[in-house]
């Protein structure tokens, strides 16, 4: 079982979206993860977003936290400055909000995994020059 997982927006639809391409994929990573999975904020809603078309979608995300699958020990307020800082050198990918946080939490929690469907975690770095552990499908 994988440990201190953080959870990206991608993932989290593709396991609730039974129709979404990475489905089956992500529904096989979760069987191998202990929660709870850490997310931000900044995850949920863009998951919820993506998920307000599905009937239960937004419910679901809801009924993970209150389950404590999804846990947020992340607050954006403490770390405004290392966002700022990220936000501002990948200007050019560019980077979302919710990708600059996981890159922090990456950093905070150094043993962690990013679960995540997004390449551009291929190139982001934890600490300046730091690959940051993935586990994504190869087809990305």
């Amino acid at each position: 079982m994988k440990r201190r997982v953080i959870l990206d927006s991608g993932p989290l639809v593709a396991f609730i979206n039974s129709r979404d391409k990475y489905h089956k994929w992500a529904t096989l990573q979760w069987a191998q993860i202990e929660p709870p999975l850490l997310t931000c904020e900044a995850v949920l809603s863009e998951a919820c977003f993506l998920l307000g078309s599905l009937d239960g979608g937004q419910i679901t995300v809801l009924e993970l936290l209150q389950r404590s699958v999804l846990h947020i020990p992340f607050t954006m307020i403490e770390h405004v400055n290392q966002l700022d800082r990220l936000l501002q050198k990948y200007s050019n990918i560019p980077m979302s909000l919710a990708d600059a946080c996981l890159v922090r939490m990456s950093e905070l929690y150094s043993e962690s995994l990013v679960l995540t469907l997004d390449a551009d975690f291929n190139v982001y770095r934890k600490n300046k020059r730091q690959v940051i552990p993935v586990l994504s499908p190869h087809d990305i």
